[in-house]
């Protein structure tokens, strides 16, 4: 991977992971949400009052990992070379020729990595573009309404948005490590990726046991700390992985 578009995507996914933390901004200032119980997404609701500054950091983190996953993916499959004039061709083999090679095994990890990660980049934005109406968790009546279906689409819409995004972080977690560790590649996330990755598998199980306890009325079981803390490992694993780019030699 040539090296200053290597440097060019991580810093694109630097800053997206950067972004991607802006709800630590709920330690500094006061927004009537518990982090313990309350999801992410609540503090970027539309009827909270700083709303519209989660739902921009949330676009912005989302468009830079799409934008440094889509410079990786193009800079991994490395420029193509020339084609040769008509009359320097060699004769052509019985063979069947390929116009393109398959990737080898490493580069198909890689390939399926970069791509499940622009998917999350772009789940991302797209989410910050759906936001809730109000905050289910934080406020009776919301829930009220959401069970009722008396709220927006965009509350359904966003969920689906979110699922993408997450299942989008953890292929391309477990995609990006497994070819780092399995070919010589990205030595810092070689090392911390298996550790990161089964820290976000049991966050995630975490957020899903705890979702469906709240939908069956038996309590958040500490929903807003689950989601945190995935989110915050996403982003940890994000700003390893950028590492990993500036400290890989030019090949």
């Amino acid at each position: 991977m040539p090296g200053k578009v290597t440097k060019a995507a991580a810093v694109l996914l630097g800053l997206g992971a950067l972004a991607y933390t802006s709800w630590v901004l709920e330690v500094l200032v006061q927004t009537g949400l518990d982090p313990i119980r309350t999801y992410v997404s609540e503090l970027a609701a539309a009827d909270q009052p700083l709303g519209g500054l989660f739902r921009a950091t949330d676009l912005v983190a989302g468009l830079l990992v799409l934008a440094g996953a889509l410079t990786a993916l193009a800079a991994s499959r490395g420029p193509r070379s020339p084609r040769r004039s008509q009359s320097s061709r060699r004769p052509r083999s019985p063979r069947p020729s390929r116009s393109t090679p398959r990737p080898r095994p490493h580069e198909r990890w890689a390939l399926g990595g970069w791509i499940a990660l622009a998917v999350f980049g772009a789940a991302t934005a797209v989410d910050s573009r759906l936001p809730l109406s109000c905050a289910p968790i934080a406020d009776p009546e919301c829930a009220a309404r959401e069970t009722a279906g008396l709220v927006p689409a965009t509350h359904t819409a966003h969920a689906v948005s979110s699922s993408l995004a997450v299942t989008g972080a953890i292929a391309a977690m477990i995609a990006l490590t497994v070819a780092a560790r399995r070919y010589g590649r990205w030595r810092p996330l070689a090392r911390t990726g298996p550790a990161l990755v089964v820290l976000e598998l049991a966050a995630t199980a975490w957020t899903l046991a705890a979702v469906a306890a709240f939908e069956a009325g038996k309590g958040t079981w500490a929903l807003g700390a689950g989601q945190r803390l995935q989110v915050l490992l996403v982003a940890v694993w994000l700003a390893v992985l950028a590492a990993s780019l500036v400290r890989e030699r030019p090949r």
